[in-house]
């Protein structure tokens, strides 16, 4: 009898176990998947105010209008990126950043334009979105990285596999060049 007690208690604690481990799994899932949503949302806050930021700059720059379609293009390319590609999107949004600094880099050539309420206030809005943006993109690589240690680590590995969790890509930045914030001076 005793041994039935024994066999059943460890038997108990193993299932118990099963389900922390189960339960730890679809929480890191979840972290990583809110972080992914707070990157989307502040990508969307950025690709909501490109258009304005280049129509203040159309007004001033017609003749620019290469660097001005460049950045449009690549704002919608970044906006067709499907949700789930994190690689695709990352690049994709690295594009977008090169374009912003040309962006404001042709802004620096129209005094009258740096000295705009309008669009210096776009341009502390952009950058206050920037760094939002960093913010997001290291709480997900956090929280995807909690969540691919726990798929590879023993013994949450092996209810991972039997439950098909799945690692997270992280979203990362290949070229150097692309890392950089646009500069901004005045």
């Amino acid at each position: 009898m005793e041994i039935l007690l024994v066999v059943l208690a460890i038997l108990l604690f193993a299932v118990g176990y099963l389900i922390y481990l189960y339960n730890a799994l679809v929480r890191a899932r979840q972290l990583a998947e809110e972080g992914w949503s707070g990157i989307d949302v502040q990508l969307k806050r950025r690709a909501d105010l490109i258009p304005n930021l280049v129509n203040t700059l159309r007004g001033y720059a017609n003749h620019e209008r290469d660097t001005l379609d460049g950045v449009i293009k690549a704002r919608n390319h970044a906006l067709s990126v499907s949700g789930g590609d994190v690689a695709g999107r990352a690049a994709a949004e690295g594009a977008l950043g090169q374009a912003i600094g040309r962006l404001f880099a042709l802004a620096e050539s129209y005094p009258d334009l740096k000295a705009s309420e309008n669009f210096l206030g776009m341009q502390t809005s952009l950058e206050t979105l920037e760094r939002e943006i960093q913010m997001a993109r290291r709480y997900y690589n956090g929280a995807a990285r909690e969540l691919n240690i726990r798929i590879e680590t023993v013994p949450s590995s092996l209810v991972a596999a039997q439950f098909g969790f799945t690692k997270k890509a992280y979203f990362e930045v290949t070229d150097a060049s692309e890392r950089a914030l646009p500069e901004v001076s005045f």
